[in-house]
């Protein structure tokens, strides 16, 4: 173990590539190989650097095999760094299971931070920052994605997800029908030149950008539901609840589960109601 070598976990830039840290420049002139999302994005980030170092490709679909690989290669002495096409690597990201597989072989890891879209957005989002809690992307299957909003009904604290644009107006209308009257920060473009901070609500948001007008990477910062506690709600209000889930069309049996849920009150006594 003490003959192994090392993985550097590096961050680079969003977008503008004056936010590349010296550390990183001397990081990845340094290490024997480097570990990239797309090796093609990758190359014009160390061209611009005047960095030659070879490189491995590491991303989603080849994650298990490539990793194994890099692991036997840090075993053998040799140093090496991850890095993703923008930001930190290893959040939201497949480098998330070679730190894992490092920790499996005993390999030293070392970051070097850099950019992050995810805290960048929440520092100038205008909504509260002390707690927050990052939800990354939101599935495109439909039952998943509709069991990720239910959960986060009742969080309290900031939430940021990432979307991609065409996906946006979708998530946009779902977060009118999840999250009625909630402060909502859109950033787009991060560090580039057409950084965008949108601050709004739920369902302006969605009045505004719902024909998917927005375009370039975005990052969303929802804010957390207010304070109140289920002895507060009426069985009224819960029967409201269902009926606004239904409206964005879920079922009625899993709308009175998840009013349920948020109130307190019996499920079968809100789809009762439901159905006088």
């Amino acid at each position: 173990m003490s003959d192994y070598g090392t993985l550097y976990v590096v961050g680079t830039p969003i977008g503008n590539l004056s936010d590349m840290s010296p550390r990183a420049v001397n990081t990845l002139e340094e290490v024997d190989f480097i570990a990239a999302e797309d090796t093609r994005v990758t190359l014009k980030l160390l061209n611009h650097f005047e960095i030659k170092k070879p490189m491995i490709s590491y991303y989603e679909h080849n994650k298990k095999e490539r990793g194994e690989i890099i692991c036997q290669r840090l075993m053998s002495g040799e140093n090496g760094a991850i890095v993703t096409d923008a930001g930190m690597p290893c959040i939201s990201d497949p480098g998330e299971e070679l730190i894992r597989q490092c920790e499996e072989y005993k390999i030293k890891t070392v970051v070097v931070p850099g950019p992050s879209a995810v805290i960048s957005a929440l520092a100038v989002s205008g909504l509260e920052t002390g707690r927050f809690t990052f939800e990354g992307f939101l599935s495109v299957n439909k039952k998943s994605r509709k069991e990720h909003l239910s959960e986060l009904a009742n969080e309290r604290r900031t939430m940021i997800f990432y979307e991609a644009p065409h996906k946006l107006p979708n998530t946009l209308e779902d977060f009118k029908n999840a999250f009625p009257e909630r402060k909502l920060t859109i950033v787009r473009e991060i560090t580039k030149i057409h950084e965008e901070v949108i601050r709004t609500t739920t369902e302006k948001a969605f009045e505004l950008y719902g024909d998917g007008g927005l375009k370039g990477e975005i990052v969303l910062v929802l804010e957390g539901a207010k304070e109140k506690m289920k002895e507060e709600y009426t069985l009224e209000d819960a029967v409201n609840l269902a009926n606004a889930l239904i409206d964005g069309g879920e079922k009625k049996s899993d709308a009175a589960k998840e009013a349920a849920s948020v109130t307190g009150f019996k499920k079968n006594d809100i789809y009762r109601l439901l159905n006088q």
